[in-house]
């Protein structure tokens, strides 16, 4: 039903416009109109990731191909999809005890990273996990989910290979810690 009211509403406007041939009208209000379409209809998609720094390297997952996704060939950081209505603290302290098994430690907010893939807004939210000894030795065959989605676990140097988001190839995580939040807006 939304639907259809949302093409009678385009249809509409592409008429008005038409009728009048005030072409700067027409604009507007087609642009009113896709804009309104991306704020309403547009899902968006919260996840959030632990950033384990060691030695200047990074704690780093490979995903195995599984329900029906392709296997990958880039690194990425423990964590993965906010439930609804699940807070944000809880919902990094559940993917990280699902893909590695140990209980993080979680320090303050790093990264913000919000871009749109495959027509749906991502919003990702990267903290610092302050138990970094803990990740030393992972087993993750003992991890909930490591054995179904993890090919591979490794604190790697994300200037030496693939890893998304890529921005953490040129972050220093020195200050980890204490440095204020940093924003990256691909929209």
């Amino acid at each position: 039903m939304v639907l259809f009211w949302t093409i009678v509403e385009f249809c509409t406007i592409y008429y008005l416009g038409y009728c009048f041939r005030d072409y700067t009208s027409y604009v507007l209000r087609y642009t009113y109109f896709v804009i309104r379409y991306i704020i309403i209809y547009m899902k968006r998609r919260v996840a959030v990731r632990g950033i384990v720094v060691l030695n200047n390297k990074l704690l780093c997952a490979r995903l195995k191909a599984y329900d029906g996704k392709l296997a990958t060939d880039y690194w990425c950081l423990p964590g993965g999809g906010v439930d609804p209505g699940e807070p944000i603290l809880p919902a990094l302290a559940r993917e990280i005890v699902e893909e590695t098994g140990v209980v993080p430690k979680i320090g303050n907010l790093v990264y913000v990273q919000q871009f749109i893939h495959n027509g749906t807004e991502q919003m990702e939210l990267f903290f610092h996990i302050t138990n970094v000894k803990d990740y030393k030795n992972i087993d993750i065959t003992k991890a909930s989910h490591g054995p179904t989605e993890i090919e591979e676990l490794d604190f790697i140097d994300p200037t030496k290979h693939y890893v998304l988001p890529e921005l953490l190839a040129t972050e220093s995580f020195d200050a980890l810690a204490t440095q204020p939040p940093k924003i990256f807006n691909y929209l």
